[in-house]
């Protein structure tokens, strides 16, 4: 019965009544039998069966007898429904034409406008890392990607397709936020991708300059904008920004976590307020420039570290910084600072290391080089008080 419904129902959906239906049905089920047989077995009143029976004979779906009794018969399924199934394969093919043409006309028009129509796809949470993983593995000459903790977390399980661009030398670059430094999903990522720091507000893949992916921070959900050249180069544009300004990691790429945030954090409060610092010590205080003192109301205390510690701090530092190094040498307790940026760029972690050695006993003399092509270089001659 449950099946005979079904039937009825995608009857009606060719375009026949409820009687109609009901009535072929039977007659497919029993063969050839009388009106009133017919009008028992489809369940169709004895007033209706008649017309019913006329109106499938005019649409070749039965046959019926001129004697009495009135006799019925179905026609075969293959034979009376071909005839409706190629009208509706031409009116499905009429329609695509149909929308075609239309979808042609629009677009003429729009170019006529100056315009174009672009799309972008909405892509669900659960399959935004199967197409992340497709479009990296996708990817002909660059990525770039700028990710917040999230971000990190899905770029981090697609190790296996990131290590594959890699072995194909592309141009891979990767901004994420500070905190995630030193992290269990920062260290996934393989080598070969360039990675610098920024405080990060989206997530964004940008593929090959015209694809990109965004995902939404709050509910993780992702929009992808395919050949979309204006859209793809004001990305890069952002990018390249950010990514100019962004702090180089890989000098902390070995250190804990906890060594790589403190150093980070040094850097942050330096570049934040490092210079209003310096201005209020000598216009306003008139007092001795003291940066240890800026570090320990931010949470860092250096005081507590040995001296080749605090090297090591201000050597990841500069050569984070000003892509330089610092030398020390314990025999002459000399210690030598070289950046390669010239007009003072080391100054400030040099003030940092000369407050240091101060407030551990060390008288310091300090010589300071300039050259404008080849950069900048400090020496520290140190002894004890």
């Amino acid at each position: 019965m449950a099946n005979e419904q079904v039937l009825t129902v995608s009857l009606e959906e060719f375009g026949l009544s409820k009687y109609e239906s009901q009535a072929y049905i039977a007659l497919i089920s029993k063969g050839t039998i009388s009106a009133s047989e017919l009008a028992y077995y489809s369940e169709i009143p004895r007033t209706k069966i008649y017309p019913t029976l006329l109106k499938l004979e005019s649409k070749k779906l039965a046959i019926i007898s001129k004697s009495k009794p009135i006799m019925c018969t179905a026609i075969s399924p293959e034979d009376a429904f071909d005839e409706v199934i190629h009208e509706q394969i031409n009116k499905v093919n009429a329609m695509n034409t149909l929308v075609s043409n239309l979808k042609k006309a629009s677009e003429k028009s729009r170019k006529s406008r100056g315009s174009e129509e672009k799309r972008y796809f909405h892509i669900s949470t659960n399959k935004v890392l199967s197409q992340l993983q497709t479009m990296i593995e996708g990817s002909k000459s660059s990525i770039k990607i700028m990710t917040d903790q999230g971000g990190l977390g899905l770029l981090a399980e697609c190790k296996e397709q990131l290590s594959g661009v890699v072995r194909r030398n592309l141009d891979i670059k990767l901004i994420i936020p500070t905190s995630q430094i030193g992290s269990e999903t920062y260290r996934v990522i393989p080598d070969g991708v360039e990675i610098r720091t920024s405080e990060i507000a989206q997530n964004c893949f940008i593929f090959d300059e015209t694809e990109l992916l965004i995902i939404n921070n709050n509910n993780g959900k992702g929009a992808i904008f395919s050949s979309t050249e204006i859209l793809g180069i004001h990305q890069e544009k952002v990018f390249s920004s950010i990514w100019k300004n962004a702090i180089k990691t890989k000098v902390v790429a070995d250190m804990t976590k906890t060594e790589a945030q403190e150093i980070f954090k040094i850097i942050k409060i330096i570049n934040e307020a490092g210079l209003m610092y310096i201005l209020n010590s000598t216009m306003i205080s008139k007092k001795e420039l003291d940066m240890i003192k800026l570090l320990e109301k931010n949470g860092i205390n250096l005081k507590s570290k040995s001296l080749d510690d605090v090297i090591d701090i201000i050597d990841a530092i500069i050569q984070i910084t000003c892509s330089g190094h610092v030398n020390f040498e314990a025999n002459t307790k000399n210690i030598t600072i070289e950046s390669k940026l010239s007009s003072g760029h080391s100054l400030p972690w040099v003030s940092i290391l000369e407050g240091y050695l101060k407030k551990q006993g060390y008288k310091t003399r300090t010589i300071y080089q300039n050259n404008s092509n080849k950069g900048e270089k400090i020496h520290i001659k140190i002894s004890k008080n």
